[in-house]
């Protein structure tokens, strides 16, 4: 949705609502696609949890263009990426591609939901940790359902990606030594 700040800046704005109806998480776009897009970036990446179930992460179409904002995301414990995406253009597949290295690169389940046709583009797409796809719909309207296991998030990042690829142990042993910045633990 488009949501106008204090300030009177416009952000594109996702936005997270428990069952009851109670707004649990508010989250605006940080990467507006320029010079197309002209609502104002937001400044910070938010996650929000279901309890008992996952940490779930916000991100909004061009945001899955850069690596760091999932990765952010991943740092700050989502497990679920849910990225809505109204794209017309022909750099869907592109977008396609880039929610599967997304979900491999951080492990854990990106959801990539897209608005259908006449609207956009469709092909909403579930992907797995290890990158797989697990449903895709079309070009048309279609409802997409699907049950994600969430120990496949920690089986992948304990046991790596096809059984191989350790990232996240890699980056806690690197992190004391490198200075990288984004993965400061939020306090």
């Amino acid at each position: 949705m488009f949501e106008r700040a204090a300030d009177g800046r416009i952000h594109n704005t996702a936005l997270a609502f428990s069952p009851q109806g109670e707004l649990v998480a508010r989250y605006r776009k940080v990467f507006p696609w320029q010079p197309h897009e002209e609502c104002a970036p937001g400044s910070e990446f938010v996650t929000f949890d279901i309890p008992g179930v996952a940490r779930v992460g916000l991100a909004i179409c061009y945001d899955g263009n850069f690596p760091e904002a999932i990765r952010q995301l991943a740092w700050m414990g989502a497990e679920v990426i849910l990225q809505p995406t109204l794209t017309t253009t022909s750099d869907r597949e592109a977008e396609l591609v880039l929610a599967r290295a997304n979900a491999i690169a951080n492990q854990l389940y990106v959801i990539n939901l897209n608005a259908a046709a006449p609207a956009g583009l469709g092909r909403s797409l579930v992907v797995d940790p290890e990158g797989l796809a697990r449903c895709q719909a079309g070009e048309a309207e279609e409802l997409l359902t699907d049950v994600l296991d969430l120990d496949a998030v920690t089986r992948v990042r304990e046991h790596g990606t096809a059984g191989v690829s350790r990232i996240w142990d890699q980056a806690k042993r690197l992190v004391p030594e490198l200075d990288l910045p984004m993965y400061a633990r939020p306090e």
